[in-house]
């Protein structure tokens, strides 16, 4: 009997996965963080003899190198991607052997980078499993814009292709267990549900029920801002990642903490939004440990300034060090814990700023505040409230003087990227209010919501 064990990067949105038999298994686009990958193996009690890459990473920086060489393992990465250090190159039509009668195949499925390779996990000659990466995911496919605008349309033909490849050549009941999709913006759309197979696929995904203009006419025109971040995790994982250090960082006392925010650094505050608001260092970004902590901070904070981390906890703390390695923001200037009365010096005072609702916004005056919406653009673009001003949340830190003068009520579709956007106004000294609150209330508090321009 084979198993099949994923491992969730719930911030990230991607899943990695450890399969086998019952004496050896694969690990498949494994996490920055190896050891969630080996105590599955341990779990089960099998060695991992291979490790594989779907693809050279374009949202997180991989474990493989390090996992390959900590468990001795073979390390397959395809052959069209171009690194920095010794590996299994593999082709198309490849297989392995993983355990008894278990066995994996490479099968090229180009689309969301040109080298892409999935791979089939077959238990007695009968394929069980697909390792679809950023390839055939669920109720979609993974994008293709990620590598070079001038291959673009080119990669999202190849997903189209190659989603039917994936289809015509394996059984309806074949699990489709994809890496992206899951939240990730490698995605070219939110998964649709937790867990597929082929058959589903060939009913619901638009790779497999239209024809091949009518799928690159929609991708191309569905596609989201990629997170500036992507731009270097690429680049890392073809030269190799070196292996993480989540040891403790240095302790930042209250006066280092106003030296390196008066020296421009970034001191972010872990703690929840509400928590946040009620009081704060002067000059702290809030970025949620339980948001998307490493999406929105890797996108936003400027790449390799240096960044000190206030938490409530060790264990708050411990966690987002973990989340962020895999984005490769590899260890903190400095960090503390406790709450804004430790991380002040003697006659500092708590910076706040108040939360409300859309139906506190409704009774505004509307003449003597600014609506900020801080939502993607394809969120806006299904409703909006009028007379707000739209700066999407990864561009605010550096439009902040594009923001009109007057009170700042700023919104996004729940509260959690409204909060980071408050954060930021407030620290460059402006009012702001953070509508801490959905999206839909807005139209049942009497705000008038548009979905074209008048």
């Amino acid at each position: 009997m084979f198993f099949v064990e994923a491992i969730e990067l719930e911030g990230l949105g991607n899943r990695s996965y450890v399969a086998g038999g019952r004496q050896a298994a694969v690990a498949v686009d494994p996490p920055r963080d190896i050891d969630r990958v080996l105590a599955a193996a341990a779990r089960r009690g099998v060695a991992i003899t291979h490790v594989v890459e779907t693809h050279i990473h374009n949202d997180y920086v991989t474990g493989g190198l390090e996992l390959a060489r900590v468990t001795g393992a073979a390390y397959h990465v395809p052959a069209g991607a171009h690194v920095s250090f010794a590996r299994t190159a593999v082709s198309d039509g490849d297989t392995v052997d993983i355990d008894a009668e278990l066995t994996l195949a490479a099968v090229a499925t180009p689309g969301h980078t040109p080298h892409h390779m999935s791979y089939v996990l077959s238990e007695g000659g009968r394929p069980v499993a697909a390792f679809t990466g950023g390839s055939l995911l669920i109720g979609t496919v993974g994008r293709p814009d990620l590598v070079e605008p001038r291959l673009t349309e080119r990669l999202a033909r190849a997903q189209h292709a190659s989603a039917r490849r994936l289809a015509d050549a394996l059984p309806d009941d074949t699990e489709v267990l994809p890496t992206h999709g899951f939240g990730s913006f490698c995605s070219s759309a939110q998964a649709d549900g937790e867990a597929t197979t082929i058959g589903r696929e060939r009913t619901v995904n638009p790779a497999l029920t239209v024809d091949v203009d009518t799928f690159v006419a929609d991708l191309l025109a569905g596609l989201e801002d990629v997170p500036a971040y992507y731009a270097h995790m690429s680049p890392a994982n073809a030269a190799g990642p070196a292996p993480v250090d989540l040891t403790a960082p240095a302790v930042a006392d209250p006066h280092d903490i106003a030296a390196r925010l008066a020296a421009g650094e970034w001191v972010v505050d872990l703690r929840n939004r509400v928590a946040f608001a009620q009081g704060h260092v002067a000059g702290a970004f809030n970025f949620e440990a339980d948001g998307k902590l490493a999406t929105y901070l890797a996108w936003l904070i400027p790449w390799g300034k240096p960044v000190t981390l206030l938490a409530e906890s060790a264990g708050q703390l411990a966690a987002a060090q973990r989340e962020l390695v895999r984005v490769g923001i590899d260890r903190p200037a400095a960090a503390a814990t406790g709450g804004p009365a430790d991380w002040m010096r003697a006659g500092e005072s708590a910076a706040s700023f108040p939360r409300a609702t859309f139906a506190e916004l409704a009774g505004q005056e509307r003449g003597r505040i600014v609506v900020l919406d801080v939502r993607r653009a394809s969120e806006r673009a299904e409703g909006w409230i009028e007379g707000s001003v739209h700066i999407p949340i990864h561009r605010i830190h550096r439009r902040i003087d594009d923001v009109p003068d007057g009170t700042v009520w700023v919104h996004c579709a729940g509260g959690m990227r409204a909060g980071i956007a408050a954060s930021l106004l407030d620290a460059a000294g402006r009012d702001v209010v953070a509508v801490d609150d959905g999206f839909d209330a807005a139209t049942a508090a009497g705000l008038t919501v548009v979905t074209e321009e008048r």
